[in-house]
């Protein structure tokens, strides 16, 4: 047997994420791992740390290899079927609820829904919505479910290419759809991700334009539609909601002050239904 303490400074990763890896190799918690240093571990339990840290080491995200990322203050399993959530799309999810916190029971879509973190917490911190979530990945839907039974969400997911699958109309729809250009020279830091769930044709806007376009449509007069995008497609993505037809359109910062969300609302349900015929 040997130490946590030799582990940890043998792996040759940051204290944080080796702490964390063998919090997950030994089944405890990292507060545990931090207050027993000298603790023993096993063969089995050093081989699981060894096999972890060295595909850390090899780039592979630390969600992946425990299985798990925190969004919105809960956990949300995660496995290489979804992309993993990020801190900035926090935004959308706030934005979403700021406005689902006007109607008492809104009918909200999520578009692309991955591991169900946008749908879930929704939900979750509006009980009284009902809440339809998609994807056409069905192992992508395999973990949203799980996640929605874990934390108890009431959601409703459906198989669908966007709004393929998708009836009735909508008081607010959300979408962090793949928004990275094909050959972007960030995707080889996200070669562990779902390519599906990150890139969108030479210009990353192939699904933004599909959402929005049809998006109008299939939401009630005063609807509301926001998606995320990449920090330079502000403006192409602004223009995209005032062809489809869109009002009160607005780009919201992140928290790094990058143009993240475009959102905006449709007035007219004749004008929806001219921008689906028109797509």
């Amino acid at each position: 047997m040997t130490s946590a303490a030799a582990l940890l400074a043998g792996c040759g990763l940051s204290r944080v994420e080796s702490r964390l890896l063998l919090a997950h190799a030994l089944g405890t918690s990292i507060e545990s791992v931090i207050a027993h240093p000298q603790r023993a571990v096993d063969g089995k339990a050093a081989a699981r740390f060894a096999d972890l840290a060295e595909r850390r080491a090899r780039g592979e995200p630390i969600a992946y290899l425990i299985g798990e990322k925190e969004f919105y203050g809960r956990p949300f399993r995660v496995t290489a079927a979804v992309l993993i959530p990020r801190p900035e799309t926090e935004l959308l999810v706030q934005l979403a609820l700021d406005r689902m916190r006007r109607m008492e029971a809104p009918r909200v879509l999520d578009l692309g829904t991955g591991s169900g973190c946008i749908a879930i917490t929704l939900a979750l911190e509006h009980p009284a919505a009902t809440v339809v979530a998609v994807d056409r990945f069905p192992e992508a839907l395999t973990i949203a479910r799980a996640n929605a039974d874990r934390l108890e969400a009431r959601v409703e997911f459906l198989t669908s290419d966007w709004f393929e699958a998708v009836q009735g109309a909508f008081d607010v729809m959300v979408a962090n759809p793949p928004y990275v250009a094909a050959g972007d020279s960030h995707l080889s830091a996200l070669r562990h991700e779902p390519e599906s769930a990150l890139i969108a044709g030479p210009d990353g806007l192939t699904a933004l334009r599909r959402i929005v376009t049809f998006a109008a449509a299939q939401l009630r007069p005063g609807g509301w539609l926001a998606v995320e995008h990449g920090h330079d497609q502000g403006r192409a993505v602004r223009e995209l909601f005032a062809h489809a037809g869109f009002n009160d359109i607005q780009t919201h910062l992140d928290l790094a002050g990058i143009e993240r969300v475009c959102a905006g609302s449709i007035r007219d349900v004749g004008i929806g239904v001219r921008a689906l015929d028109a797509a």
